[in-house]
């Protein structure tokens, strides 16, 4: 996913910021005097604080981490909190579908997780490059497999799994760093199944028949909510109730297709 979609870097995060207050102020020829602005946030300030609010700090290999008792941490445990008393009560109840208002008779619920900062913190990519997206260090960096578990994920993941619940990854990521996700994910905790019924990639040379509406092996036109929208709807026609869906960019989770969704925290970049 990464990010051929990703708002470049934290200038855009800035401007996002101050888009609202900072856009209406030009003057033109009828308005001599311009009217009231409101000036961005600050890059340096802005990423500090995003360093204070993941506890940066490097270890012992020159390895950007976050810390356990970081603000995003703490963040990250009250989603997970409200998640399990969510699964718990799904997997109790059979599952729930939003779409038919019933309980999903004879469908086993499951969940489903993205992969880049949901599962896989990425943010020493992020510091090591300033926050700028650059597709060849990227992809080195998805295949170097060394990316650290997003915190309590994995044991969700077990928790999921403990109550009966099917566990699915749905990541933007290319069919070519399949491998390298995989591993990854095995390396960072994941105990789960990882095989391509599990894991879904985008591939756009051979893509899917259930995404035939946007994607052919001539051309690829699928927005990230076109994408993990169809292939939410296809688990789904596979037996599956999705009561929970997991994603640190609102378009992980946009076009239904899951009872209850859980927006992770990620200030560092944005995918529409």
């Amino acid at each position: 996913m990464r990010k051929s979609l990703r708002v470049a870097g934290i200038a855009t995060a800035c401007a996002v910021a101050g888009a609202a207050l900072y856009g209406t102020g030009a003057a033109t020829a009828d308005n001599a005097s311009a009217r009231h602005t409101a000036e961005p946030q600050n890059i340096g300030v802005l990423v500090g604080e995003i360093d204070d609010y993941y506890g940066a700090y490097q270890d012992a290999d020159g390895v950007w981490r976050s810390s356990p008792d970081s603000p995003y941490a703490k963040d990250l445990a009250r989603i997970q909190a409200k998640a399990k008393k969510d699964i718990r009560k799904a997997a109790e109840h059979g599952g729930h579908s939003a779409k038919t208002g019933g309980h999903g008779k004879g469908k086993k619920p499951a969940i489903v997780l993205d992969v880049d900062d949901t599962s896989l913190l990425s943010f020493d990519y992020e510091k090591t490059t300033n926050y700028t997206y650059n597709s060849a260090t990227w992809d080195a960096y998805v295949k170097a497999a060394k990316r650290p578990a997003v915190f309590g994920m994995p044991e969700l993941v077990k928790y999921a799994k403990g109550k009966g619940v099917e566990v699915f990854f749905l990541t933007g990521l290319s069919e070519s760093q399949r491998e390298g996700a995989v591993t990854n994910l095995a390396k960072a905790g994941y105990d789960t199944k990882l095989d391509t019924k599990h894991v879904f990639t985008k591939n756009k040379t051979a893509p899917p028949a259930y995404l035939s509406d946007c994607a052919t092996p001539a051309k690829w036109e699928c927005t990230t909510v076109q994408f993990k929208e169809g292939t939410r709807k296809y688990i789904e026609s596979t037996g599956y109730d999705i009561v929970g869906s997991f994603g640190d960019q609102v378009s992980d989770l946009a076009g239904g297709y899951a009872d209850k969704t859980y927006k992770l925290p990620n200030p560092t970049y944005f995918v529409e």
